[in-house]
């Protein structure tokens, strides 16, 4: 009981102390838990992009980037009429401009294509999205930062389009994209054929089978499931890598600040610490003490932080300039990950104070002004 009271007292003794030390915590976990649910989402939104509707993709190897993979025509029509291949589906990916908005993802699809056949259709209809339309659709957010509704004329890119509707889905680079139909992006892209092939088969046994055949029949293509793809995409990875690293830079700042405040409390505290070891208080004790109140701070700083996230995280998701952008989507392996990597982050900032705890002499301590 004397054990926890001393902690308690210390903390309490330098409210200021460690009101910005438990700050410092809650501030580094919020930024982390934020950097790393928002990164984690957008690979999450990309992937959904991918996986519409499909369970496999199809795509040039040994391509650094989605957006240069190059997939001929004839191979799409090919796999297409495979028995074991329920339906295949050709995105193109792209990259367009317009004033003010020097990037904007473009998706050359066919109307058969299940981004416009399960998004909501504010303005037209899917009929007018059909091979030979000579005109975009608009995700909803695009549609808003470029003022443009349906009819009028819009300059993307080195071209001027006419809006064929406008369209709401759930995915924020689709709702901020523009659609062209697969042969107008082919020609404004000058490809032939497609980035990639989504492809949806009639079972899943029979996945094995197909990115066997794909690799005997077109050594330059690579068939991975969708979950597969989202473990091995070198972008996912780099993006995921450094989420963590900014992150863990700001928990390591953190403990850094765990580490200065039990450094001036020990410093500040020597002659009491004298005292404990007059009255019995062996080196592991003193050293228990600094580590449980870097331990308390660590911790209150953490759940402070995850509040603070948490909050931040909400906020975004509903600001009207991150509509779709933003998943909010709070994984409890990734918030105890935080929490567990806080609280050691204070803990090892507090092993030097605590070190030099118990290398206090205690008659040399009792004369120490």
């Amino acid at each position: 009981m004397i054990f926890f009271r001393l902690i308690l007292t210390n903390l309490l003794r330098h409210r200021v102390r460690t009101l910005m030390s438990t700050a410092g915590i809650a501030f580094s976990v919020a930024a982390m838990l934020t950097v790393v649910t928002v990164l984690q989402g957008a690979i999450g939104m990309f992937s959904g992009i991918l996986s519409s509707d499909s369970e496999t993709i199809v795509f040039e190897k040994n391509v650094s980037d989605l957006f240069f993979s190059d997939v001929a025509p004839g191979a799409l029509h090919e796999i297409g009429k495979w028995p074991m291949v329920d339906h295949a589906d050709p995105v193109l990916f792209g990259i367009v401009s317009s004033p003010d908005h020097p990037i904007i993802t473009c998706f050359g699809i066919t109307a058969d294509d299940a981004r416009l056949r399960k998004a909501t259709w504010l303005e037209g209809t899917i009929v007018e999205f059909n091979p030979d339309a000579e005109g975009i659709v608009l995700g909803e957010r695009a549609a808003e930062f470029l003022h443009a509704r349906k009819g009028e004329m819009v300059p993307v890119g080195h071209g001027t389009f006419r809006v064929l509707g406008v369209v709401r889905t759930s995915n924020g680079f689709e709702d901020g994209g523009v659609f062209l139909p697969l042969k107008a992006a082919q020609a404004f892209f000058h490809k032939e054929g497609s980035s990639v092939i989504t492809v949806k088969l009639r079972h899943t046994d029979d996945l094995a089978a197909f990115k066997a055949r794909v690799q005997s029949t077109y050594p330059n293509l690579t068939a991975l499931e969708n979950s597969e793809f989202n473990r091995t995409y070198s972008q996912f990875r780099i993006l995921k890598a450094t989420a963590w690293a900014v992150g863990g830079c700001g928990l390591l700042l953190g403990g850094f600040g765990v580490a200065n405040t039990m450094i001036m409390s020990v410093f500040t505290r020597i002659r009491e610490i004298a005292i404990l070891r007059v009255n019995g208080f062996s080196q592991v004790q003193v050293a228990s003490i600094v580590l449980a109140e870097a331990t308390v701070i660590s911790l209150l700083g953490a759940v402070l932080g995850l509040v603070v996230g948490c909050a931040l995280l909400i906020t975004m998701k509903y600001l009207p300039a991150l509509h779709g952008y933003v998943d909010a989507s709070l994984r409890p392996v990734v918030m105890v990950l935080v929490l567990v990597l806080a609280v050691i982050t204070g803990i090892v900032g507090a092993l030097y104070p605590a070190f030099y705890a118990m290398r206090i002499r205690a008659v040399e301590a009792l004369r120490f002004e």
